[in-house]
């Protein structure tokens, strides 16, 4: 096959309209290769090259004096003009799926291992120059630097992922164990246990987003230990909720209700109607992986109650102010569709993806991959194919494994209309988001 590297795509509406349909079909390639022509741009000498086939050869056929019947031509000319193997009656092409959606779930090779929480973690042992190099007098403003940055973490995670962020966010969580090994005024001393339990929180999260569960376990065990040094039941209650949700993407649904469970448990005193309404969510989450729907709609109903609750001025702690309204419709909708209550999902999901906040990239596209799962659920082809269209522009502008897991979920949903046009539509730009890999040129071209 050519080099993948030179190989143009056709478009979308070149490989969607009814004439180029019906000349692959009958394999009328004197028609094919001129619409390649006046609707890619693609000449004569161009077709040639990529299909492996010499420039008079190509000529001939346009000009209705040669006729290509042979298999391998056939297949050299799907593959060199990027042409849906359907189209010309062959076997689904190589390159038609991408290469990123075939990759399995990332976990480390060896799993953390040691003889407690700190020496599991995995990571750069810097702990110690950061901590000679920062001196040893943290002030209440360090720690509200210290706060002020892990904000800016968690937003920059929204934005592009955290696997870039990480090696910054486990340097500043060594650098507070650091600081933790001498004594200080107790407030002092409080505020980093907090500030490290949140930095092990976030360098979980990214593990978690990145698919490597036994890395995320180790870091979200951690924060749940530093927590508890300072009795912080509720920030305990949020590493158990995001404990959780990762056993309900590790399929592991017993798991989810028993952390979730845990979690609330945590909760139950000292805690705002917004963390109980979260908490509550989670629940549900568990339940519908569960199949369980009487106690996933018991469990919505009780989110919703507990977020009607909420008064400005509650004292919300920072990690749940992202829990607002459009957060708790969407986390709704996505309770509905894991039931396959897809028609009481689909408008929740839709009207709260249009209220997302632009910048959080990862947000929009699994919100926007979870429209277009409930929507080809309910037979709305055209409309799942150009939603899952639009969500590969926040997924491509992100590092996350996780979005990824969404994205080869509706493409393998999909499976059953390859051949329809919108879904042709949608593998067509798929290919130009995630390229399949580079190929070497043939040595020589055939005829």
């Amino acid at each position: 096959m050519p080099e993948s590297r030179h190989t143009k795509e056709l478009p979308v509406s070149l490989l969607t309209d009814s004439e180029m349909i019906d000349a692959c079909r009958v394999r009328d390639f004197a028609r094919v290769f001129r619409l390649v022509k006046a609707r890619a741009g693609i000449y004569p000498s161009m077709i040639a090259r990529q299909c492996e086939l010499t420039p008079s050869r190509v000529g001939e056929v346009i000009a209705g004096q040669r006729q290509l019947l042979h298999m391998d031509v056939i297949e050299r000319i799907a593959d060199g003009l990027r042409i849906p193997g359907h189209m010309l009656g062959l076997s689904r092409r190589g390159w038609e799926t991408p290469a990123a959606l075939a990759v399995s779930e990332r976990e480390p090779v060896h799993p953390p291992a040691g003889p407690g929480p700190l020496a599991a973690l995995p990571g750069v042992e810097v702990d110690s120059i950061l901590a000679m190099a920062a001196g040893t007098n943290p002030s209440p403003s360090t720690l509200q630097a210290l706060r002020s940055s892990i904000e800016d973490y968690w937003r920059r995670d929204d934005e592009h992922g955290g696997e870039t962020l990480r090696p910054a966010v486990v340097g500043q969580l060594r650098y507070v164990e650091g600081l933790l090994k001498d004594r200080r005024p107790t407030p002092i001393q409080h505020g980093l246990y907090g500030v490290a339990a949140e930095l092990a929180r976030l360098t979980g999260w990214t593990y978690f987003d990145a698919r490597q569960y036994h890395q995320a376990r180790a870091y979200f065990s951690e924060a749940l230990q530093l927590a508890r040094e300072i009795d912080d039941h509720p920030f305990m209650a949020n590493v158990l909720a995001c404990m959780s949700l990762q056993a309900t993407y590790q399929d592991k649904p017993a798991d989810a209700l028993a952390l979730v469970s845990a979690a609330q448990d945590q909760a139950r005193a000292g805690t705002t109607p917004r963390v109980r309404a979260m908490l509550a969510m989670r629940e549900a989450f568990a339940h519908a992986a569960l199949g369980d729907r009487k106690a996933t709609h018991t469990a919505i109903s009780e989110a919703h109650s507990q977020f009607e609750r909420i008064h400005e001025g509650d004292p919300d702690p920072a990690w749940v102010t992202y829990f607002d309204e459009p957060k708790l419709i969407v986390d709704t909708g996505i309770a509905h569709g894991r039931l396959g209550e897809a028609a009481i999902a689909e408008p929740l999901i839709a009207d709260a993806l249009a209220r997302e906040d632009p910048a959080n990239q990862r947000g929009r596209a699994f919100h926007a991959f979870w429209l277009a799962r409930t929507q080809l659920q309910r037979g709305k082809l055209d409309q799942a194919c150009h939603t899952a269209i639009e969500a590969l522009v926040p997924a491509a502008a992100v590092s996350s494994e996780r979005v990824t897991g969404h994205l080869r979920e509706f493409y393998e949903q999909l499976a059953p209309y390859r051949e329809v046009p919108a879904a042709v539509a949608f593998e067509a730009r798929l290919r130009a988001t995630l390229p399949p890999p580079v190929q070497r040129t043939p040595s020589s071209i055939r005829t």
